[in-house]
């Protein structure tokens, strides 16, 4: 319902900034250039989504030989100790535990199509141990939380748009993105804690909060360190290494499970163009409204306010036209991808604000989108602090993505 409203709104502001053009300014040719590139962004549109049937169908096949390898599991282990530390009202020994860290694993792994039934299965499973039904209790509204805030160790589908848009390499936002994302899970679960009260100083969760925490800003340290053209570099060295040491990893792994690794492959790999084919529609059609709103010079009045705003109080603009994407992803998920692939097809994914953006469309989840999908399918009506909690978690991971992007590429 909310992509609903953005996409009418698009329409209509745009037709209207039209209007007054050609009224006012005597813009005889808005009309024409809004016609024109309605036919352009379908047809960009169409190329992208084809073109990333290759690179999809390879890394859904590679997280297919991981899952059956048993990497999920692994992740589960290690997760364990904190997340029973996290979720104090929830008995020791729930099935919701087993269901929210294979979620959570799966989201780290970017197997969306693994983590979102896991997901459903962990809301319904704490809905039995809510007392008020109506009301989202503190362990949903963790869990809900914890995914919004969306981190990921492995951003397939980023990497894979930045492929199919030309980037010389596209795993380079790999370590921008994790650092983040980082920031985002951890701004999220303060929030929570601070509203339910929760006591972070145990022992568990300070060994996994501070040793992650002191590994992230021990690596930020070292790249203030290198030279400014250096630290590109790093990042595209270092995230291939640790992409291709993922990949031997599940390979490896599966082969000692004695799994059919070339089975297990393809397998996987089949769903890469049934899911091309999929968003077809949705990117076509988010891009055409972006285009229309563009065209008519709506776009430039939005980028020019916050412009004049952040010149106003003496900070660098040249993010600022990142920032419609930034907007959007609380909102939509297909909308702030749509926004990603605007920004890069107009500027070059690499661009700075493409990689602003790849960073920013990485660093959280879709709040609202989540928040309605998970509480909608147990029926919960008062989200409580569910809302400014998971925003908290946004505001943080966008701007953390804007201020790492500059520290690595500008």
């Amino acid at each position: 319902m909310v992509l609903n409203y953005i996409w009418v709104g698009f329409f209509l502001i745009a037709f209207v900034i039209a209007l007054i053009k050609l009224i006012f300014m005597g813009d005889t040719q808005v009309f024409s250039q809004m016609v024109t590139s309605t036919f352009d962004m379908s047809k960009t549109g169409f190329e992208i989504s084809l073109g990333l049937t290759g690179v999809l169908t390879l890394w859904l096949g590679l997280m297919k030989v991981g899952e059956k390898g048993g990497v999920i599991s692994i992740f589960s282990k290690l997760i364990t100790p904190f997340f029973k530390r996290i979720f104090p009202e929830l008995p020791k020994d729930h099935p919701a535990y087993g269901s929210m860290i294979m979620n959570v694993a799966a989201n780290m792994l970017g197997l969306d199509n693994a983590a979102t039934p896991m997901g459903l299965k962990a809301m319904n499973q704490l809905q039995e141990t809510n007392p008020n039904k109506n009301d989202a209790s503190n362990s949903q509204i963790m869990f809900l939380v914890l995914n919004t805030s969306g981190l990921t160790l492995i951003p397939i589908s980023i990497m894979v748009y930045r492929a199919q848009l030309g980037a010389v390499d596209p795993s380079d936002i790999f370590i921008p993105i994790l650092l983040a994302t980082f920031f985002s899970t951890l701004a999220g679960l303060l929030a929570v804690a601070a509203f339910q009260k929760i006591n972070l100083f145990n022992r568990v969760i300070l060994a996994y909060l501070g040793g992650i925490t002191l590994f992230i800003v021990g690596l930020i340290y070292y790249l203030q360190t290198l030279p400014k053209d250096k630290i590109a570099d790093f990042s595209s060295i270092a995230s291939n290494i640790i992409l291709f040491a993922i990949i031997i990893t599940f390979v490896g792994m599966a082969a000692i499970k004695r799994v059919n690794v070339y089975e297990t492959f393809i397998e996987g790999a089949k769903e890469g163009f049934s899911i091309a084919v999929k968003i077809i529609p949705y990117l076509i059609a988010i891009l055409v409204a972006i285009g229309v709103f563009r065209a008519s010079g709506a776009m430039d009045f939005v980028t020019q306010g916050f412009k004049w705003f952040f010149t106003l109080i003496h900070v660098n603009t040249d993010f600022v036209e990142a920032i419609p994407t930034a907007l959007m992803k609380p909102l939509s998920g297909s909308g702030a991808r749509g926004m990603m692939v605007e920004v890069m097809q107009t500027h070059g994914a690499d661009s700075f604000l493409g990689r602003v953006v790849s960073t920013i469309q990485g660093s959280t989840d879709t709040t609202f989108y989540i928040i309605a999908l998970y509480f909608g399918s147990v029926g919960i009506k008062n989200t409580r602090h569910a809302v400014p909690a998971g925003l908290i978690a946004d505001f943080v991971g966008i701007t953390a993505a804007i201020i790492i992007s500059y520290l690595f590429f500008h």
